[in-house]
């Protein structure tokens, strides 16, 4: 018996009858021989982390965009924590904590540079629409590993694809991560609007914090608590009304009060002409794309139109911002 069936042994021994089990996984797109040490979800990790995607999340947007400090979240950071919390609540509940982590640290691959500022930008520009958690898949499947994508299993993409809001994950632990995103982005974006003097603590709403906590480790515990509490032996990922309420009030204070504050967004506007100027001028000069970008427009019979949107969504905001000083900033003469 190898490793890994041992591991999928275990699993099968210890984990809740509503777990997914490795050994069950509906698999990967293209057939490829069994680890002798990891099971399918482990490994799905171990590529997500290694990919160049998820290296350049580091230098992407979370919410403030290109930020002067060393403490704001990017959306690596906000990747990680997502990861955690996503942990935390599979391991309590006896779920496929590879699953989770897989998921989490894949949920934001597709990204766009500057946030949803970018995403919007590309949403207008695009003629298909752009929307960052398809482009996550499309990363996996056709973009990562010169084109032949890491052939994630079935149940790692579902979880990606369905981390928003509207998404309905086919796993508990694809509705972990749905739920630990928002848990993440709530906190983190408090936290970073205070540090940035947007707002103060005395700004939330009592209502929530009576519910909450006041702190961000108060309202991660209690999130956390009440998630673990109400789905522990059940078939679902469950909150209790109270909570689930006063986090979907907070979400919607964060959006009035932060999301489209003036002052955290007042780059935005530059950044999405920024992109738009760039696309525009991409699908006008596509051999200026990177090599690997040109070979699918010339060998893989992808459209202009997807190439660019692939190319821009790709880039970091540094890099974008680079570009665009390459190609639109006049240089002095020398």
């Amino acid at each position: 018996m190898t490793i890994r069936e041992k591991q999928e042994q275990w699993e099968a021994q210890y984990l809740s009858p509503y777990a997914a089990l490795s050994k069950n996984s509906r698999g990967r797109d293209r057939y490829e021989p069994q680890c002798d040490i990891r099971p399918v979800y482990q490994r799905d990790r171990d590529r997500i982390l290694h990919s160049k995607s998820f290296r350049r999340l580091k230098h992407k947007t979370q919410v403030f965009l290109t930020p002067q400090g060393d403490h704001y979240r990017t959306r690596l950071t906000h990747t990680l924590e997502v990861s955690q919390n996503a942990r935390t609540i599979a391991k309590a509940l006896r779920l496929n904590e590879d699953l989770v982590e897989a998921m989490a640290l894949g949920h934001d691959l597709g990204h766009t540079p500057f946030g949803h500022a970018g995403e919007r930008a590309l949403n207008s520009l695009c003629s298909k629409g752009f929307g960052h958690y398809e482009q996550s898949v499309r990363v996996v499947e056709k973009l990562e590993n010169g084109g032949r994508g890491l052939n994630l299993t079935y149940e790692v993409r579902d979880g990606i694809r369905n981390h928003r809001t509207a998404g309905r994950p086919s796993t508990l632990e694809g509705k972990i991560v749905r739920l630990s995103d928002k848990i993440a982005y709530i906190n983190h974006d408090i936290d970073d609007a205070i540090r940035a003097g947007i707002l103060v603590a005395e700004d939330i709403p009592k209502e929530y914090t009576d519910v909450l906590g006041c702190t961000t480790s108060q309202r991660l515990n209690t999130m956390i608590h009440d998630i673990v509490k109400h789905s522990e032996g059940k078939p679902d990922i469950l909150m209790s009304a109270e909570v689930e309420k006063a986090m979907a009030d907070l979400r919607k204070f964060m959006f009035a009060n932060v999301y489209t504050n003036p002052k955290a967004k007042a780059e935005e506007q530059k950044a999405q002409d920024m992109l738009e100027h760039l696309f525009e001028f991409y699908k006008e000069h596509p051999e200026k794309m990177s090599e690997e970008y040109v070979d699918m427009l010339e060998n893989r019979g992808e459209s202009l139109e997807d190439v660019v949107c692939d190319y821009i969504s790709g880039m970091t905001d540094q890099y974008a911002i680079q570009k665009f000083q390459e190609y639109f900033v006049p240089k002095s003469w020398s």
